[in-house]
This record gives C-alpha cells, sequence and structure tokens, in this order.
C-alpha cells in the first residue's frame, strides 16, 4: 500500500511546481496567434510548403469581426417567411382600410340576416321588408356608399403621399438619413484587395525582422518593438513581458536561425501594402529566475518554430513591421 501511494504523493507534491512554470512557448508571442492582418484577419492564410497544415485563428485581435446580416427571415406558425419588419411590402386592403372593410362587412351582414329572416337578400335593406322598391331603393344606397367610399380612398392616398414625400411614414425614414448613410457605419469596410508582387529585398527585411525582434523581446527593449511592429502587436509583447516579470521570470531567445521561408499571401488594401509569410527557423529558448536558475527550456538544445508572420507597410513610405503572429499546425 505504501509503495503505491508514493507516485501520488509524488505527483501532488509536483503539481503546484508545474502550475506555477511559465508556458513552453515563451518566444515572442509565446506560441499564441495574435494581431491583425486587414480584412483577411479571420481568413485563414493559404497553405505553403513550410507551413502544409491549418493555421491556428487569431487568439487576440483589436480587428472587430464583420456580423453577417444574410440571416434567414423568421418563419411563420404556417412555415412560411414572416415579412421584415420595415419592409416595402403593402400590407392587406382590410389592414389598410379598416373602416371600409367595416362598413362593407355591414352591408353584407344585412344581406344575410334579411335571407335568414325569409325576405330576400335585399329585404335586410329596407323598412318594409321585400318588394320591387325596396330593390331599386338598395340599388341607389349602394351607389351613394360607393361614391362616399371612392372620396375616402382618394383622400387617404393623397395623404399617404404627403407623408411619404415629407418623410414621415415612407421608406426613407431613420435608415435614410444623412445622404444614404449606411446604418451599420461603425462596422469595418471590407477595403477591396489587390495582389502584389513582393521582391528579394522584401524577404530579407522578413529574415532580418524575425532575428532582431527576437532580440529586443530578449532584452526587453520596447523602444526598439515599437519601431519593428504595429501598437498592438507591441501591445501584446508588453502585457506578456510583463507577465513573466510577475513570475519572477525571463525568457530569453538567442542564436536565431533563419532555416526556411515560403510566401503564403502578399496583398494591397488601400495605401496599405500586407505580406503573410512562413518562417521555419531555430534558436535557444530558454526561461530562467531572477537567480538564472532554468524555469523552462534548455541553454544548449535548440527548438525549431515554424510561424506565419504578418507584415505591413506603407507604399511608398517606411519599412515593413509586424502586424500579426500565427501559429502553424
Amino acid at each position: 500500500m505504501r509503495i503505491r501511494l508514493l507516485p501520488l504523493a509524488t505527483a501532488a507534491f509536483c503539481l503546484p511546481l508545474f502550475a506555477l512554470a511559465p508556458a513552453a512557448d515563451a518566444r515572442a508571442g509565446m506560441g499564441s496567434s495574435m494581431g491583425s492582418r486587414g480584412s483577411r484577419t479571420y481568413t485563414p492564410p493559404p497553405r505553403t510548403s513550410v507551413a502544409p497544415n491549418w493555421t491556428r485563428p487569431m487568439d487576440r485581435s483589436m480587428t472587430p469581426r464583420t456580423p453577417s446580416y444574410s440571416s434567414p427571415a423568421p418563419e411563420s406558425s404556417f412555415g412560411r417567411s414572416a415579412p421584415a419588419f420595415g419592409s416595402s411590402a403593402r400590407p392587406p386592403f382590410a389592414m389598410r382600410h379598416p373602416f371600409l372593410t367595416g362598413l362593407a362587412g355591414g352591408f353584407l351582414g344585412a344581406g344575410l340576416f334579411g335571407m335568414l329572416s325569409g325576405h330576400g337578400f335585399f329585404s335586410g335593406f329596407s323598412g318594409a321588408g321585400g318588394g320591387g322598391g325596396s330593390f331599386f331603393g338598395f340599388i341607389i344606397q349602394v351607389l351613394v356608399v360607393a361614391f362616399i367610399i371612392n372620396l375616402i380612398i382618394k383622400f387617404w392616398r393623397k395623404r399617404s403621399a404627403n407623408n411619404t414625400s415629407s418623410g414621415g411614414t415612407g421608406s426613407s425614414g431613420m435608415f435614410g438619413a444623412a445622404g444614404g448613410a449606411s446604418p451599420f457605419s461603425n462596422q469595418p469596410q471590407q477595403a477591396p484587395s489587390q495582389e502584389v508582387t513582393l521582391t528579394p529585398d522584401d524577404y530579407s527585411a522578413f529574415q532580418q525582422l524575425l532575428i532582431n525582434i527576437q532580440a529586443a523581446w530578449s532584452a526587453q527593449d520596447m523602444m526598439s518593438l515599437q519601431r519593428m511592429a504595429t501598437p498592438e502587436m507591441v501591445s501584446y509583447f508588453n502585457n506578456q513581458l510583463s507577465e513573466l516579470t510577475s513570475r519572477g521570470a525571463r525568457n530569453i531567445v538567442s542564436d536565431v536561425q533563419f532555416l526556411r521561408g515560403d510566401l503564403s499571401e502578399a496583398w494591397r488594401e488601400g495605401t496599405v501594402t500586407y505580406a503573410t509569410v512562413a518562417l521555419q527557423y531555430s534558436a535557444i529558448d530558454v526561461t530562467t529566475d531572477s537567480m538564472g536558475n532554468v524555469l523552462d527550456g534548455s541553454k544548449t538544445e535548440r527548438q525549431t518554430v515554424t510561424e506565419l508572420w504578418t507584415f505591413l507597410r506603407a507604399d511608398g513610405r517606411g519599412n515593413w513591421i509586424l502586424s500579426a503572429i500565427q501559429q502553424a499546425g
């Protein structure tokens, strides 16, 4: 019994130590997918020979997801699509003119009452019941009522037309204000993209950025990171370095060697050019405490990493800077 309980006791004793240890992926980005890729932030990058498998979606990004407005219309109790609110579909006559519908129903009810009482359909409209005189009297009443109904319909149509032209009840109400601006103007606009061609100098810049960013990360040099990455990525790096410092740990990535790379896609949105490349590199990745004791990784064994880095550049101005890191499957 004691022999069986010994491994369990040892595991229970070591569990807190594993819980306090930093994650194995402690390089710049700490093995997560984060950043922005313009309008393609949530679109998986095309696979390459360096990264032939799936790419992990963004864990963190300041780019909001574009909502989908193509949801189907709600179903009615009869299984047919109910008309959408604010649609231009014209309601039935009974809903548009309830007074006229009620008036016609009154005449029909009077005729049915005459039939049920045995005096004929038209006798319900006369006080004496039956006879040719009551029939001609009914015809006159129908003509008079039809004339009045026609006047009322013309009046209501004219009133509805005036209200529509003044913006009171027409389709150009709240959603058509401000010169027809979209009610979803707060959502990101999908800028039209255009594929671009990179040069050997661009690929050399990507390799050098990989090495320089890892060096600045290891030195906790935020000023250098601000010159090589977008403000979004710098904020993520700062949070990760602060987390390591709060644990009393420090991550150092040294002797970075670029192995190979491959272009996934490059495109232009407006005046900004994006490029996503698959990078495979090896390095010494070690995390130590304040006394230099190894908490994770190794000071001698190299680690091989494959990631997809996205860079951006304003056309005609400045250099490439890092805008996203994604983990390859």
